[in-house]
Parts: structure tokens; sequence; C-alpha cells
């Protein structure tokens, strides 16, 4: 389905397509099978819910980590049943997916069990967003929350440097016939990501979002990304980006986002540190008031829509509907960016 036209910057592809070109490309640079395929489809289904800094965007940033020598090429994940509400996944220095895909049925087991369960994902490069992990268990009717740390680039309130990671964090409530409600963010003012295309335009940022080398406020995203990072909503973000740091580092015997950065000496890698999943039952924790509950969260949501307000991930959900249609629109340099890396 790859369309290209001569007279056009955007190449329209399939999301079979998509897949396939990141295998390739993946497994080109070296990268096992197993775990190609496992990044190839989160990069697809990023694509697919028109989150591109997070899609084919990402696969020259992959590449790089994978010539690194830091990343296990064919890491396989060593899952450790430690109670009967905890399990570990050692990744071995591997990208997260498969050692996520590996532990969660385990995972889900306890969590039927025990109503509430938690995953720790030690010694993983990561580098995409969350919300797949979380669909992941909503799909099997769980609620979900993940978060990891990154690497340094986020001052705390009130700070000048780089002290914690863009830490992201993610929800996930399912609903019977429905797509799930999930929400997925960082919790630095935008995400990098967005930080480095403004630079690469030459867009300017608002005030808030980051700070200069010499630790005052910059509407220059380049002077931005040489500097540090802010936390949204000040102190507030600050305070939550400091819980990531613990609850996905420290608390499972892991990498902070500064000791994710000093790990890698500057490459500019993928960071390596832990990653926390907890999985929670409504089943279970609802006891005997489930349909109550249920009843209860569907009349929440929809408040939502009767102010007219949008639920978060409902913008992915329309993004979806219309790739799997009609497929999605790369642009053309990427693409032969992306062609040439497969050499």
């Amino acid at each position: 389905m790859v369309v290209v036209s001569e007279t056009s910057d955007i190449v329209v592809m399939s999301l079979d397509e998509i897949f396939a070109l990141a295998y390739r490309v993946l497994s080109g640079a070296g990268l096992s099978r197993a775990h190609a395929e496992a990044v190839a489809h989160t990069i697809m289904v990023s694509e697919r819910d028109a989150c591109a800094s997070h899609g084919l965007h990402r696969l020259p940033g992959c590449v790089m980590t994978i010539r690194s020598g830091k990343l296990s090429l064919d890491a396989e994940p060593k899952v450790e049943d430690v109670t009967p509400s905890l399990v570990r996944v050692d990744a071995g220095y591997g990208y997260s997916r498969l050692a996520f895909d590996r532990g969660t049925p385990s995972l889900v087991e306890k969590a039927r069990r025990c109503g509430i369960a938690a995953m720790a994902i030690n010694d993983c490069f990561h580098f995409s967003a969350l919300w797949p992990e979380v669909e992941a268990l909503t799909d099997l009717g769980l609620a979900a929350l993940a978060m990891t740390p990154s690497h340094a680039w986020v001052a705390p309130a009130g700070g000048t440097r780089g002290l914690l990671g863009t830490n992201p964090i993610a929800f996930g409530w399912p609903r019977s016939g429905r797509h799930p409600y999930v929400f997925d963010f960082a919790t630095s003012a935008m995400a990098r990501s967005e930080l480095a295309r403004r630079k690469s335009e030459g867009t300017p940022i608002v005030e808030g979002i980051g700070l200069g080398p010499d630790g005052t406020p910059t509407t220059d995203a380049s002077a931005a990304l040489d500097g540090a990072m802010l936390t949204f909503g000040g102190h507030k973000g600050s305070a939550l980006s400091t819980m990531i740091e613990l609850m996905a580092g420290p608390l499972i015997g892991d990498r902070t986002s500064l000791a994710s950065m000093e790990f890698d000496e500057d490459l500019k890698l993928a960071p390596c540190h832990g990653e926390l999943v907890m999985a929670f039952d409504p089943a279970v924790m609802a006891g005997g008031r489930v349909d109550q509950g249920t009843a209860w969260a569907e009349a929440l949501f929809s408040g939502f829509a009767e102010q007219g307000a949008r639920l978060p991930s409902e913008r992915r959900y329309a993004a979806r509907a219309r790739t799997i249609a009609e497929g999605v629109s790369v642009p053309r340099p990427l693409h032969e960016r992306l062609l040439a890396l497969e050499s």
C-alpha cells in the first residue's frame, strides 16, 4: 500500500507496512527477532494512534542505542515469582517491551488472585510511551498504573539544573464494550521529543517550559535542550516527578534519572532504568459492589460528554479508526532516512 508521489512530501503507509519497515530496520541493526518484533509493534501502535513523536521518528535513536554496545541485542527476560502479589522481571539490559510482555501473564494472574499486583522491571532500556502497556492490561479487564524515570533533563521546582527525568505516568480503566479510559503524560511541562521538534523547526516555546544553560527562563527550544526542562504545575509537578523517581527507581532497586544519565556516559542513548507496573482487578477490589462501581464510573465519564469535555485518549481512538482505514502519512524525508538505515 505504500503510496509515494513525486510531487508530495508525504508517504502513505499501512500499519502492516510500518511494522515491517520498523522490524527490518531494527533486525538489520542487529536486534534479535523477539526484541525487534516487540519494539516494532510499539512503534506501529504509536503511528496507528497518531502519536508520531513515539513512532517511526524514534527508529534512528533506537538504531543508535542498538549499536552503542550498552544494550543487549538478544537479552532473554528472566521472570521471578517474588510474592503472591509481586513479579520481578530482569530485562538484562534489553528493551523494556519484551520484558513487559514476558512478565504480564504472571502480573495478571496475581492481580486476579489478590486484587492488586505489581511488576518490577529492572535494567531495561525504555524509549516509548506507557499507554500501549497500560492498554494491554485494560484489554484484560484490569485497571493499571505504570511509571518510569528517564534521564536527568528536568530541574526541580526552584532549581536550575537537570535532576529529574521527564518521568511519564500512565493510568488505564477498563470499560465493557468501549475503549478504556487512559491517560499518559510526562511530568515535564513539554515532552522532550516536542522540544526537539520545536528546535528543528526554529519555533519558540513559551516561558515555563525550560531554562537556558545559565539557569534563566528561555523561550528558545535549543537553549532549553542545552539547559534544563521544567515540570508542569511548578512544585506539584516536581513532587509527582520525584515520587516517580522513587517508586520506579530505588523502591524496585533501580536507577534514578540521574543515575541513568551517568550510566549513559553522554552517549545520548535511550534511558536505562526500571519500570513499575501495577494492575488492579475491580472484580476483586469492589467485592459485591462491582456492578454499582461500574455504574458510578460510567456516570462519571458521561459527565464529561454532558459538559462538552473530552476524555483523555479519545483523540487517539479517533485517530486509530482513521489510520486503520486510510493508512498513516509519513514525512518523505523520514521515510527516506529509514530506508537508508535498512542497508
